[in-house]
């Protein structure tokens, strides 16, 4: 991982402060998230304190410090979901799951991600796995959407 963290500051030539955000950008999208060893190597890079590139990052959304799941699940909260059970379908993932939201399941199989909307206001209550969309759905039929991306999983 420390090579290819090493060529993304490369690419950054003249690597300057003003340069932190696409750098953070480019290492998440080749890594999926912002990991340790990469905020210490760009911290030496730009003779910045890593306090300072931590600032930055979790400023922003965008970036993550821990890797997602295979299957990345997103729940909408937003208000159409809200009303109808959204909560509920947050509380029966995270218990499914073992996992808060922003987290990883230990076999790096799932992650949560609660998003604000996800325009789809008229489906509600809607989710996302790997951006393929499910919509109104309840609570208990959750278990079954798992279940069955474990076993895709496992014929890939």
């Amino acid at each position: 991982m420390a090579d290819k963290i090493d060529i993304i500051i490369k690419k950054h030539l003249n690597v300057q402060r003003d340069t932190l955000l696409p750098l953070l950008q480019d290492i998440q999208t080749e890594l999926g998230y912002l990991s340790e060893e990469a905020i210490n190597r760009i911290s030496v890079s730009l003779n910045l304190p890593t306090s300072k590139i931590y600032g930055v990052a979790t400023f922003y959304d965008q970036f993550r410090f821990e890797p997602r799941g295979r299957f990345h699940l997103q729940i909408c909260h937003g208000t159409a979901c809200h009303i109808n059970n959204g909560g509920r379908i947050i509380q029966e993932a995270e218990r499914l799951l073992k996992i808060k939201e922003g987290q990883t399941t230990r076999d790096g199989m799932f992650s949560i991600e609660i998003v604000n909307c996800m325009g789809a206001c008229g489906l509600s209550p809607v989710i996302a796995i790997n951006d393929k969309y499910y919509h109104g759905i309840e609570p208990g039929d959750l278990k079954e959407i798992f279940e069955k991306c474990k076993d895709n999983s496992t014929a890939v």
